[in-house]
Order: C-alpha cells, then structure tokens, then sequence
C-alpha cells in the first residue's frame, strides 16, 4: 500500500470531520477546551497550536485516511498529538504508518531526539502501539485519564520503527 505524509488541505479537515461524529469522541481526540459544534473549515484554526504542524496520511488515491500533529514539547521535546485515523482504515497498519511517519517528520523537522505524546489510559490499542514504537509511560507526567508518554531515537531504533 503506497501511503503518504502530507500538508492537509482544505477537503481533508471536511473529511477528518465526518469522522467524528459525537462529543465525547471529539473531546477526546481534540481536547475538552474545543467546542463540539464546529465548522469542518474551521478546524485548522481550532486545533492550531503554537508552532504545531499538520499532517494528513494519504491513500494511493490521495484520499486522507489519518491525521495528526506536532509541536515543540517540554525541555526541548517535540510533542505528537490529535491522532486519528478514517474508520474505514482502523485495524489495517495506517496507525502505525502514521506515527511511524509523523514521529520521522517531527524529528527532521525540529532536530528533537526525544518525542513525546498523552493517550487515554483506557485506549489499550493506541497504548499498544505506541508501546510497539518504543514510547514508555512516564507516570509523573501523567494524570488521571491520560498517560504522558516518550521515546527518544536511540530506543524507537531498537524497537524497530
């Protein structure tokens, strides 16, 4: 399968936005701080962060089938975030393509060793495979809901990413 990183267009936030369809899933990908009642357009404004970039994976076709972030995290860390994949592409590798794709982009891009990311403590998938990718839980950055994890190159190499 021929996948992808690029710069998200416009069509792809309208795309990425049917797949969310409820407000419990959408504060969870987005963040509670973002209303639920949004504009497909106006997503690009609604998840920027300071210095974030954002990426779309692409079919064969160039249909975006995944998408996600980064940004300049903690002690000179680069943080991933707001991944998510098309429910027609969930359960075949895109996940892992695209992590594995936007953690190589977010490495080249800053110059950061060490990448770093939250997820749900009860999303034992993206748990998985973070952990696969060679992302370790940090507890004391952790919270209740949500486990900070990180990975630095040296280890992410050793894990076969």
């Amino acid at each position: 399968m021929k996948i992808t990183l690029r710069i998200p267009k416009q069509t792809d936030y309208d795309t990425i936005a049917s797949w969310i369809t409820d407000e419990k899933p959408f504060s969870r990908w987005a963040g509670p701080s973002l209303p639920f009642l949004f504009v497909a357009e106006n997503l690009p404004e609604l998840l920027a962060v300071e210095g974030c970039s954002n990426y779309c994976l692409s079919d064969i076709d160039n249909n975006c089938v995944g998408f996600g972030q980064f940004w300049p995290g903690k002690q000179g860390a680069v943080h991933i975030g707001r991944i998510i994949i098309s429910p027609e592409a969930r359960g075949k590798g895109a996940g892992r393509l695209l992590c594995e794709k936007l953690v190589e982009k977010a490495r080249q891009s800053t110059g950061g060793s060490t990448v770093t990311l939250r997820v749900y403590r009860d999303n034992h998938a993206a748990r998985s495979l973070y952990s696969s990718l060679g992302f370790f839980v940090i507890e004391s950055e952790s919270i209740d809901d949500l486990l900070f994890m990180s990975t630095t190159a040296n280890r992410s190499r050793k894990s076969g990413a």
